[in-house]
């Protein structure tokens, strides 16, 4: 089987360890491209997941591995707890406030049931 790298001369293949961790980095980068994400760099490609490889190939994008890549998970998770402590510790005059809002697009009132007149 033929290294798929080797075919790309412009790109160094000695950055990452296998090509299962060049698949995974390219398509979260992927997916951060399709949710609107600006690319780095110009690229001659159209398609998100050409754009995200080449980026990932060239360098572009940063990735962490081992400890490092752990303790960011927990912080993200830390960082997400601590906003929904945030909206779960809101004050009832802001829920109030919000219901008030929001009752110009929904009307939760019970509507009275309409039964048909018989002739």
């Amino acid at each position: 089987m033929i290294d798929m790298l080797s075919l790309l001369p412009q790109y160094t293949t000695d950055e990452f360890d296998s090509r299962h961790r060049l698949v995974i980095v390219a398509s979260q980068r992927a997916k951060h491209l399709t949710q609107g994400a600006k690319s780095a760099v110009s690229s001659r490609f159209t398609k998100e997941t050409t754009i995200a490889l080449d980026e990932v190939l060239r360098g572009h994008s940063r990735y962490l591995t081992g400890k490092e890549a752990r303790d960011a998970m927990k912080e993200a998770k830390r960082g997400k707890e601590g906003e929904t402590e945030r909206i779960a510790m809101m004050t009832g005059e802001d829920a109030r406030e919000i219901k008030k809002e929001l009752s110009v697009y929904v009307d939760d009132t019970a509507q009275p049931a309409v039964t048909p007149t018989e002739e």
